[in-house]
């Protein structure tokens, strides 16, 4: 499980910005994760209590916002959810596209008290 390993660095980096900042406690941390991201955001949810404790962090809500994994086909073009439909285009029927989106794994914001 990789996510506290992740979650404990976002800590550290979340920590170090609220430092620069002069913040003292946070109250939401917002997370975008795309579909396609090794992390499981469900995992990172039940894990989060525990990688905040003793942090800034702690008792700070987290919301995880899922970014699509979006892909465009080579051939025609069209652009499609890559998890909805097995990689296979729903135009065309062919299995060669173009990443464009759900690898992401951002800080979008960060909330003070």
């Amino acid at each position: 499980m990789h996510e506290l390993g992740v979650l404990l660095e976002v800590v550290e980096q979340v920590t170090q910005v609220a430092e620069e900042n002069e913040v003292e406690k946070i109250q939401k941390l917002v997370l975008q994760v795309g579909e396609l991201c090794s992390m499981i955001p469900k995992y990172m949810k039940k894990i989060y209590p525990a990688a905040v404790d003793g942090s800034i962090l702690e008792g700070s809500k987290l919301e995880i916002e899922i970014i699509p994994g979006n892909g465009r086909c080579r051939h025609c073009g069209c652009v499609y959810n890559l998890i909805e439909e097995k990689g296979i285009c729903p135009s065309c029927g062919e299995n060669d596209f173009e990443l464009l989106s759900g690898k992401e794994f951002f800080i979008k914001e960060i909330v003070a008290c």
